[in-house]
């Protein structure tokens, strides 16, 4: 098919102007709590709508770009992800993207088989596709709570983690039902399953410490160049997995967690940002184009097994999921509500639902649409309910630490590290005098913004409660400047005297 100049004109007319209505739709989606996806997924189908002549309706083109969408989340999200924050986390992490995905499978394949009288094999498939999160989702209404970081750890790492797992059952059931002669037993799908993921975090790990190493040696003085060829590595990884047949998604996400961690990599900031935009460009272009995928046509039909499957995996198969993956190690009963409550679902399982079609099983056309209403209706129900839960069970933390990204040559040859601290209404920090939080050498705080007036604080100072602290400090101070705050936040100024468990310490 020819492509002339003035299709390119169209082209980029259109794409420009949804690239642009969807930057505005982020500050509507912080105002109104509702994730982004679905100010996107709206805008697809508005513009099928608008435009029939864009009409999409490709499963096997949905599904690669779809997949590459994905590498490039995960690889913001592996570059963006603090190690120490998620290092106590990773293993109930890995036990709920993997103990707790096999719970979520078999509770809603059970449930669609004796509730909603589907046979077996299709009701797996239900449940495979159904049981990837999305933790795009979660922190795009979260962004202004602050979670205690045993939370927010947990989810981003179990949505690092449980893509890879979900692809590979969705993919092996749907050759099972696509032809179930050449079905393989589960226990050999079981034990490939875990030599993929096991290899392909292998394959992360080489290619992050090793392309890290190769890239401090190429650095030059171009940030911009230097964050491609980073983000070039994390694709990398992907190929080097699939081609190695072990998971592409679980090289891409740790080879991008190794990279992302590493001390002496240059340009960190600069290769975070643009890690970031790449990421927020897939998330618009994924969840426009899942959007112009579905059929308005076929959702009524879909309201209510999309409503009874919904309920079973809210408040059966998530808790329950959690609880068999997170008891074993004591996590609070308040955080595995939340947890339960924090699972929503979004693009993955979208593009999931078009495995089955690609893999030649017949009958299946409605679940792209089941899957598309239910993801619909439960992020309406989930996502504006989630910081209002946080508050209820009381896991909103009085100071919150945000680190600020600067692009600065200085602060990365004095190895030193910007974030700012945020003083909570229930906050011991309320009277407590700078030189008081004993901060370590090589941390200090520079500055103070108060009522909308900012001024450099003198060891004398008054913290008070709603204050806006700047912090600077070595790489090295800066984990225990910000476990210090933390204390003297919950304990007051002496604190130190009184220790918690490992789980609820304050840098847990």
């Amino acid at each position: 098919m020819d492509f002339s100049l003035d299709d390119l004109t169209t082209v980029l007319l259109i794409g420009a102007g949804v690239l642009v209505v969807c930057v505005a739709a982020v500050r509507l989606s912080v105002r109104s709590g509702l994730p982004t996806l679905l100010l996107y997924l709206a805008i697809g189908l508005g513009i099928e709508g608008a435009a029939p002549f864009l009409r999409f309706d490709s499963p096997e083109v949905t599904q690669v770009l779809g997949y590459f969408a994905l590498i490039l989340i995960l690889t913001e999200g592996g570059l963006t992800t603090s190690w120490p924050g998620i290092r106590r986390s990773v293993p109930p992490a890995l036990a709920l993207s993997t103990v707790g995905v096999l719970v979520s499978v078999t509770a809603m394949a059970a449930f669609a088989h004796y509730a909603l009288r589907i046979d077996w094999t299709i009701a797996f498939l239900i449940g495979a596709v159904l049981s990837s999160t999305d933790a795009a989702a979660v922190f795009s209404v979260l962004r202004r709570v602050p979670l205690p970081r045993r939370i927010s750890g947990l989810l981003e790492a179990e949505s690092g983690f449980n893509d890879a797992p979900v692809v590979l059952i969705v993919t092996a059931v749907s050759v099972a039902a696509a032809n179930p002669q050449a079905s393989h037993p589960w226990w050999l799908i079981a034990v490939l399953a875990i030599v993929e993921l096991v290899g392909g975090a292998a394959i992360g790990i080489a290619i992050g410490w090793l392309g890290g190493r190769y890239m401090r040696r190429m650095a030059s003085n171009s940030s911009g160049l230097f964050s491609i060829g980073v983000i070039a590595l994390c694709v990398l990884a992907y190929g080097v997995g699939s081609w190695a047949h072990t998971s592409g998604f679980m090289a891409t996400y740790v080879a991008a967690l190794v990279l992302g961690n590493s001390a002496s990599l240059p340009h960190q900031a600069a290769v975070r940002g643009f890690a970031t935009a790449l990421g927020w460009i897939a998330q618009i272009g994924l969840f426009v184009l899942l959007g112009l995928m579905a059929h308005p046509t076929g959702f009524l039909a879909q309201v209510g097994p999309a409503l009874a499957l919904g309920l079973a995996l809210l408040l059966i198969a998530r808790p329950l999921s959690v609880l068999v993956s997170l008891t074993p190690f004591r996590v609070p009963w308040r955080d595995q509500v939340f947890l339960s409550w924090a699972g929503l679902r979004g693009a993955v399982p979208i593009v999931l639902a078009t495995v089955p079609m690609t893999q030649g099983v017949r009958g299946v056309t409605w679940l792209y649409d089941l899957v598309f209403v239910l993801v619909v209706i439960f992020t309406l129900v989930q996502g504006p309910t989630l910081p209002w839960l946080a508050r209820r069970l009381g896991l909103t933390e009085e100071t919150h630490t945000l680190d600020i990204a600067v692009d600065s040559t200085p602060l990365e040859e004095l190895d030193a590290e910007l974030f700012e601290i945020e003083i909570g209404p229930r906050s011991r920090l309320h009277g407590v005098e700078v030189f008081e939080l004993r901060l370590p050498k090589g941390a200090n705080i520079t500055l103070v913004v108060r009522d909308g007036q900012s001024f450099v604080p003198q060891p004398g100072t008054v913290l008070r409660t709603g204050d806006r602290l700047l912090a600077v400090s070595t790489a090295a101070a800066r984990d225990v400047m910000e476990r210090r705050i933390r204390e003297v936040s919950d304990n007051g100024r002496l604190a130190g005297w009184s220790r918690r468990s490992a789980y609820n310490r304050p840098d847990a």
